[in-house]
């Protein structure tokens, strides 16, 4: 007997397998990792490069606007592809009542992370 054969008629009509989001959580994980390449090296070259400048003017380059977008940018894929990653880890290497608990707290530990690098992002772009 096939696999195809042992699925439900529901199963075979919808075409989902019991996870019934994996996929979509998998590809969120890639279409994050691939817009994280060029972020990154952006970020990286961009360090390398005002590695001895002084602080007015690393702050003169955080507040263009191609910058905190890019930064913005940067910081929100970062989280989301941390968050997906150790999503993963916890569903498949945890087994107790505390996955539940584990889940929604690395969940509000990433986005307090995020939130908190989008907040000095923009209070350096605007001067505050």
């Amino acid at each position: 007997m096939t696999r195809t054969q042992m699925r439900s008629a529901l199963g075979k009509a919808v075409g989902l397998g019991s996870a019934r989001d994996g996929v979509e959580n998998w590809l969120l994980e890639r279409v994050s990792a691939v817009a994280l390449i060029p972020l990154t090296l952006w970020f990286t070259v961009s360090t390398v490069m005002h590695a001895g400048d002084d602080y007015a003017t690393v702050m003169a380059w955080l507040r263009r606007p191609v910058t905190t977008t890019l930064m913005a940018l940067l910081l929100m894929a970062l989280f989301h592809h941390t968050a997906l990653g150790l999503q993963v880890i916890i569903e498949d290497y945890v087994h107790s009542r505390m996955k539940v608990l584990l889940l929604v707290g690395m969940r509000l530990g990433c986005l307090a992370m995020a939130v908190t690098g989008l907040v000095a992002t923009l209070k350096i772009a605007f001067g505050a």
